[in-house]
């Protein structure tokens, strides 16, 4: 054999030798891969929730303010009702 047959021998055991542990290595890769993109869509899931979920706060929030106005509101209604409670009472003694 010559030095070109020893060479192409040799590279042919090193190719048949290495080949499967690289494709083993791409499928990894590969499986990774689908794993990452599945994962990805799953957060996009939840984020999309999440986000219309908490969209309702800001309604919570003009709940909240308009609540502390029919508050105060309804605190001045009750003095007023005092007050004409107390009138018609005077004027119902006076007749």
């Amino acid at each position: 054999m010559n030095t070109v047959e020893i060479l192409w021998l040799i590279l042919l055991i090193v190719t048949i030798c290495v080949l499967p542990f690289i494709v083993s290595l791409l499928h990894r890769t590969w499986r990774a891969a689908l794993n990452i993109e599945i994962y990805f869509k799953e957060m996009l899931e939840a984020g999309t929730g999440i986000a219309g979920n908490t969209g309702n706060i800001v309604a919570l929030d003009s709940t909240i303010s308009i609540a502390s106005g029919i508050l105060t509101t309804a605190g001045a209604i009750n003095d007023h009702a005092d007050t004409i409670k107390t009138t018609l009472a005077n004027r119902a003694k006076n007749l």
